[in-house]
């Protein structure tokens, strides 16, 4: 498997790498662009999406030990507020923890909470079913604006940590990541970081940090079609927020140039 000299991976480039009818392993694809990054002595600059902290545990524990890893926090569709805001503490203090154990120098940046942008991209498939065609553009608008910070911040790469979770269809998650680089100047990260036991090892490390793991996607209507305790959530989130609201982040922050 070559991936050529270009650091801009495409679909049809990687396809290529697979006989044809083989799903494409993009764990593997990953594991050749960081030999890649290995042969030439360099260590890139990813800006990661994450919609949570236990999406970012073993992905920020097999990317940085060859990169340079900011956490971008991007996720307008998580319902109710306060759900958002917890998320938001736990991914930060996650953070934290793993620099502190590791050594590692991870940051944080987080966007503004905008869910009613993402409710007119999104309104028209509220009755989609989970994992369908409202799914893939809410990936798609998360993907777009995390490419866009990478490009205006100078990173080399953006990607998602949203390819750990057996819920989401890696698939199609890197096929618009594929599709969206094109639209930027920074390269899209391809992954899969389920696999290898990459989701075993998040499940483990979400007990060693003791981090929270949330029952849905954040998403009003999965909630809604899961039947989940909007009310209850909301009511356990904001008193976890309360308790945490004055919690200082600073030495994570990222700093833009």
């Amino acid at each position: 498997m070559n991936l050529g000299d270009d650091s801009v991976l495409e679909y049809e480039q990687i396809q290529g790498m697979f006989e044809k009818g083989q799903k494409i392993n993009y764990d593997l694809v990953l594991q050749k662009l960081v030999q890649k990054w290995q042969d030439e002595a360099r260590r890139p600059k990813i800006l990661l999406h994450s919609c949570c902290a236990p999406c970012s545990t073993y992905t920020l524990e097999y990317l940085t030990q060859f990169a340079d890893v900011t956490v971008y926090y991007d996720n307008p569709n998580i319902h109710p507020r306060m759900e958002y805001e917890r998320r938001k503490l736990v991914q930060e203090q996650f953070i934290t923890d793993f620099n502190a154990q590791t050594g590692n120098q991870v940051t944080f940046v987080s966007a503004t909470y905008e869910p009613s942008k993402w409710l007119e991209v999104v309104r028209d498939l509220k009755d989609a079913p989970e994992g369908g065609a409202r799914c893939q553009l809410c990936y798609n608008y998360r993907l777009d604006r995390v490419a866009q910070k990478a490009q205006e911040w100078q990173f080399d790469y953006f990607g998602s940590a949203l390819t750990i979770s057996p819920h989401k269809n890696a698939q199609i998650i890197n096929r618009l990541g594929l599709d969206v680089q094109h639209m930027y100047d920074v390269s899209y990260l391809p992954s899969d970081f389920k696999k290898r036991g990459g989701y075993r090892r998040s499940v483990q490390m979400c007990a060693e940090y003791d981090v929270y793991r949330q029952c849905y996607c954040g998403c009003l209507f999965a909630a809604r079609q899961q039947g989940v305790d909007l009310k209850r959530i909301n009511r356990e989130a904001t008193a976890f927020v309360k308790q945490h609201q004055n919690d200082n982040f600073d030495q994570i922050t990222y700093q833009a140039d």
